[in-house]
């Protein structure tokens, strides 16, 4: 009987200890909020860009919405976040601050300001030629020779100026000695 007792005892125990372990529930909730994309972007066409100066960005001036194409992917920023698409009026998908590339982080405040005298781009040209323009520096030889011809046009015309002023310093006109 003891025996017996013991069994009924260890047993009620051990259903007891497996009925306390299934009453305390787990809950673990984990939120990721992933948020909502942009509106879809419809354009009749491909888009002419211009690169943003000191980078290997560009963007459509005709576009009223912002976005960036860069290193093969278009960014656009939408309600504080940033989305990333292989084409400009693709499927957007979230991208987190960390993960975007330092081209687009660092883009300056005024990258929407086109310069004067900056060329466009025909969508086509860009979508074949930016691998190779970013691997050959193109645009930083293309800005150091527009800089030159700035650098010049400046010297000339200081030139010019002295000239109708009567300082061009090769010994003309009235000196004070």
């Amino acid at each position: 009987m003891r025996k017996k007792s013991w069994i009924i005892i260890c047993s009620t125990l051990f259903v007891l200890i497996l009925a306390g372990i299934s009453a305390a529930t787990v809950n673990l909730n984990i939120g990721v909020s992933i948020p909502a994309p942009p509106p879809p972007l419809v354009l009749p066409a491909p888009p002419d860009v211009f690169v943003i100066p000191g980078t290997y960005a560009y963007f459509p001036p005709s576009v009223d919405v912002d976005i960036v194409f860069y290193g093969g992917y278009w960014y656009r920023p939408y309600q504080g976040y940033w989305y990333r698409s292989s084409s400009y009026n693709g499927k957007w998908g979230y991208i987190a601050n960390d993960r975007l590339p330092r081209g687009i982080r660092s883009l300056p405040p005024d990258w929407r300001r086109v310069p004067p005298g900056h060329q466009h781009i025909p969508y086509g040209q860009m979508k074949k030629s930016w691998r190779s323009w970013e691997r050959d520096k193109y645009w930083d030889k293309h800005q150091w020779k527009h800089e030159e011809k700035e650098r010049h046009k400046n010297y000339k015309e200081d030139r010019k100026r002295e000239k109708h002023e009567g300082k061009h310093g090769r010994g003309h006109g009235k000196h004070d000695d």
